[in-house]
């Protein structure tokens, strides 16, 4: 994933962005709001992980900015001070979370986990690559019309990477998204579940193609 950070402690930043890394997440940070709209509209980030107290223009006021030029990116909020009032104005402004200082790494990564795949889930009612369609909501497949059974963990796959046809994805992202891989047996799960997943897909005339040392791309191959 890619994640858009906006923190003005540096200590803090750096460390939220090693946890991130950790994890195979690319991180771009910022120290003040004022570039987070215009940066939003360049690059195609992940989740907005935005701090409340900012020098020049607050959180909340990027926040609404954000908003105001129609993103729905995720966006988790960090603050020094949660208050009941703070709460409500960030969400009415259009924050999707809240996380208080200090927070364990652990919870930060399990918080954008959770909005990303929350997004992800509403972004459409069913994604379409070439001949292949895939509904997240019903968790159900069709190749020319013809459903095709998948495991859970062959859908969330499928997912993330239809979202992002024609992109290069980290393997990284993938294992992100299956609780408990970890290390050399996440490698190769992952290489046999895109192996399995492949050959269900590709009659769509859909390509999943192993981009050497980076990751998968999946596009629309002579399935257009």
């Amino acid at each position: 994933m890619l994640i858009l950070l906006v923190e003005d402690d540096q200590p803090l930043a750096a460390s939220i962005a090693g946890v991130l890394g950790a994890q195979g997440w690319r991180v771009d940070a910022s120290r003040n709001g004022e570039p987070v709209p215009a940066s939003l509209l360049r690059d195609d980030y992940d989740a907005l992980v935005l701090d409340i107290g900012l020098p020049g223009i607050d959180g909340l006021e990027t926040l609404r900015r954000v908003r105001a030029q129609g993103s729905r990116l995720p966006v988790l909020m960090l603050t020094a001070r949660d208050t009941v009032e703070q709460r409500v104005h960030g969400l009415e402004v259009g924050a999707d979370d809240y996380l208080v200082k200090p927070f364990a790494p652990v919870e930060l990564v399990a918080r954008l986990r959770a909005l990303t795949r929350r997004h992800e889930n509403r972004v459409a009612e069913v994604l379409s690559v070439g001949q292949l369609r895939f509904d997240p909501k019903a968790l159900r497949a069709w190749v020319r019309d013809e459903p095709v059974k998948l495991s859970r963990r062959e859908c969330d796959i499928l997912q993330y990477l239809m979202l992002k046809a024609g992109r290069v994805v980290q393997r990284e992202q993938l294992v992100a998204l299956v609780p408990g891989w970890s290390g050399a047996t996440s490698d190769n799960a992952l290489d046999l579940l895109v192996s399995r997943l492949r050959t269900k897909i590709e009659p769509a005339g859909v390509r999943l193609r192993t981009v050497r040392g980076l990751g998968y791309l999946l596009d629309a191959g002579d399935g257009t």
